[in-house]
């Protein structure tokens, strides 16, 4: 199978320009600047992508598909048919499912369900807990991204909090640690005071942010890094979103301390929760427009290494309700990329960047083979976006099984044309490829 994609302009690598691609057996073979002579390829597949950019597949390092046992809400199917919708190509995902994935049985069947349903690649976190540290020497780095750690209870309550548990998570972990960081105590001391002082037992979903509190961040942020630097381990913040937090991150650490930060919390800020209420509820919560500007801001001066999603779809039923009641986490994969381009054209940051943020970054920081760039060579994973392209996000369009975005009504000026995953067409204007299956990742 050969393949041309012509006509348009890539952004790899630093740089924006215009480029044949050909692609065959699901393999980048070259990339030819145009003009340049007419590539054959045997009067098989072209794709024309004249006024499109053409990017490498974004790789989604944080998403919850609830698969196995939260089925009602999203599973490996649905969720990367939106992947795919939104120019994801690959994805990791969380082990705080049902059961968790916390065993090597566990994660041994989320990747045979993947196997059947995933429309793209995938791969899976290790869950870390209070008393498995000792299954981690049976891990195959060669399959897995790394080792999540809930260090602030979250939905699935995979909290670990004991003092020596920690030491040896961070002392024996092979692989990077994805850490969620919260402190559980300070955050159950704010929620009592506004039980009290309210007199309810569901404060608004205002207060959210001040319930999963600042101080409640950076108080766990700052014992996580002073764990990895200690034990000299590769630590990942996931979903920092406090400005005080990223004053938390060395620069060129040399112990290899990176940072996350989520569309969600890049593109909504306190002001938000008048609108949308507990559509925008998450852990950590969404904070202040000091926090969001501070996020973009280390978007650019390097303390922001990766931009994921924590894709985390619920029933709009399971929404209801203010901080105590309504759940937490929202689906925004299938819009993560035309967010983050609405971002670019509002100057926050280039696109080339954002290229690095979510593609090659990931692609270095868990060492993914063949993955995340334009290169010979490479798995041909590549989205073409069309600028210019008004369209509003309605229910008819979300792939997601939990059939809400809080992006509803939202126009965007950017479309996700087309979606290839090693090198088979996805994704074409509006319709998935429902029978294709994409291929575990492979790691360092």
């Amino acid at each position: 199978m050969r393949t041309l994609i012509t006509g348009g302009t890539i952004v790899n690598e630093g740089q924006t320009f215009p480029a044949d691609i050909v692609i065959e057996d699901e393999q980048i073979v070259s990339l030819t600047p145009n003009p340049s002579p007419k590539v054959e390829v045997g009067g098989e597949s072209v794709i024309d992508a004249t006024g499109c950019y053409v990017l490498p597949g974004i790789i989604d390092d944080h998403v919850h598909f609830r698969e196995p046992g939260l089925t009602e809400k999203a599973d490996m199917e649905s969720e990367s048919r939106a992947a795919a919708a939104g120019g994801v190509t690959s994805y990791f995902d969380m082990p705080n499912c049902v059961p968790q994935t916390t065993t090597l049985e566990a994660l041994e069947d989320k990747f045979s369900r993947a196997a059947q349903s995933s429309h793209v690649n995938y791969s899976f976190f290790f869950g870390a807990t209070n008393s498995n540290a000792d299954l981690f020497s049976r891990l195959d780095p060669h399959r897995i991204p790394g080792i999540k750690l809930f260090m602030g209870s979250s939905t699935g309550n995979m909290l670990v909090d004991r003092d020596e548990a920690l030491d040896r998570i961070f002392a024996t972990a092979p692989l990077p640690l994805m850490a969620h960081c919260e402190d559980t105590a300070i955050i159950n001391r704010n929620m009592a005071h506004f039980k009290d002082v309210l007199h309810t037992d569901d404060p608004d979903v205002r207060l959210h942010p001040l319930i999963r509190s600042t101080e409640a961040c950076y108080a766990s942020t700052a014992k996580a890094i002073e764990l990895a630097i200690r034990h000299q381990a590769r630590l990942h913040i996931a979903h920092i979103s406090t400005q005080e937090e990223l004053g938390l991150i060395p620069a060129n650490c040399p112990h290899s301390i990176t940072a996350e930060a989520t569309v969600g919390h890049l593109y909504f800020s306190l002001s938000d929760y008048e609108r949308l209420g507990a559509r925008i509820k998450v852990n950590p919560a969404i904070k202040s427009f000091n926090d969001c500007q501070a996020l973009r801001d280390g978007l650019n001066d390097g303390r922001i290494t990766v931009v994921g999603t924590d894709h985390a779809p619920h029933l709009l039923s399971q929404k209801q309700g203010g901080a105590a009641k309504a759940t937490s986490g929202m689906p925004m994969i299938q819009f993560s990329l035309v967010t983050m381009l609405e971002l670019v054209d509002e100057g926050v940051l280039s696109l080339e960047r954002l290229v690095e943020l979510m593609a090659h970054n990931p692609a270095r920081l868990f060492e993914v083979r063949r993955r995340g760039f334009l290169r010979p060579g490479y798995q041909a994973d590549i989205v073409i976006v069309r600028p210019n392209t008004p369209w509003t996000v309605g229910p008819e369009c979300i792939e997601s099984k939990c059939g809400w975005s809080p992006m509803e009504g939202h126009t965007y000026q950017w479309r996700v044309e087309k979606t290839l995953c090693n090198g088979h067409l996805i994704y074409n204007n509006g319709v998935v490829t429902r029978d294709y299956i994409g291929q575990p990742i492979e790691f360092r």
